[in-house]
């Protein structure tokens, strides 16, 4: 009975916590069943504006990872992945926190998490350039214009559909740290490899970019008829 009674409770606080936007990305169901397992050890003290400032820290360790393997070593490139885990850390749990403890600032949380998102990619992006070779720092300058035309997407299907989606199809910012942690990898072994990731990741987001652009002016065209016809 107490089993049946604790699982009606984590699917309740499941539907809570993220009843704000729709996930279609790959690790999902995993992701979120780690969120509420962390979500009920976060200490009280701890806000979610601290978790938002940690995910940001998280984004400076990935900067200047990249920055010691130009200057330095490239092994130091593996800083990066303990700098996404904490990115990932704060990015994940601080609406989630908020929502969790009944205390979510919808409209404010909205705000601050695009911003930091941004920034978070900049800073990203600025320190693959540093340690991209010459030549091939336009990708770098490409995957920040790419994937800020992506979040520009997600904030206009909000604003048409009602409906708050963080994820390309089965791709969301989870995989996305997943996939350059293992580039990161790969770098320290085989010099050079992250150039070709960096190629296919600007190829497939522009790719993803068009396809969702052409959604969202399908979403626009479809909200006009429905508006007009009211």
């Amino acid at each position: 009975m107490e089993a049946i009674i604790k699982l009606n409770e984590d699917h309740s606080d499941g539907k809570r916590v993220f009843a704000d936007r729709e996930r279609t990305n790959i690790l999902r169901k995993g992701e979120q069943n780690l969120i509420l397992f962390l979500l009920k050890r976060v200490p009280k003290w701890i806000t979610p504006n601290i978790m938002t400032g940690i995910g940001m820290f998280g984004s400076l360790i990935v900067f200047l990872s990249f920055i010691l393997g130009s200057f330095y070593a490239r092994h130091y490139l593996l800083i990066g992945i303990l700098g996404f885990f904490i990115n990932w850390l704060g990015d994940s749990l601080d609406g989630r926190l908020a929502y969790y403890r009944k205390t979510p600032r919808k409209w404010y949380g909205f705000a601050l998490d695009i911003v930091m998102d941004w920034l978070s990619i900049i800073l990203i992006g600025l320190g693959y350039y540093y340690y991209a070779s010459v030549g091939t720092q336009i990708f770098a300058f490409l995957f920040v214009v790419l994937y800020g035309w992506s979040m520009i997407i997600s904030q206009l299907r909000y604003k048409i559909t009602g409906f708050y989606q963080i994820d390309a199809g089965y791709l969301g910012p989870t995989e996305l740290r997943v996939i350059i942690s293992l580039v990161l990898i790969a770098e320290t072994l085989l010099i050079g490899s992250i150039t070709y990731f960096a190629i296919a990741m600007v190829a497939l987001l522009l790719v993803i970019n068009i396809i969702d652009t052409f959604k969202l002016l399908k979403a626009g065209d479809a909200k006009d008829r429905e508006e007009k016809a009211s």
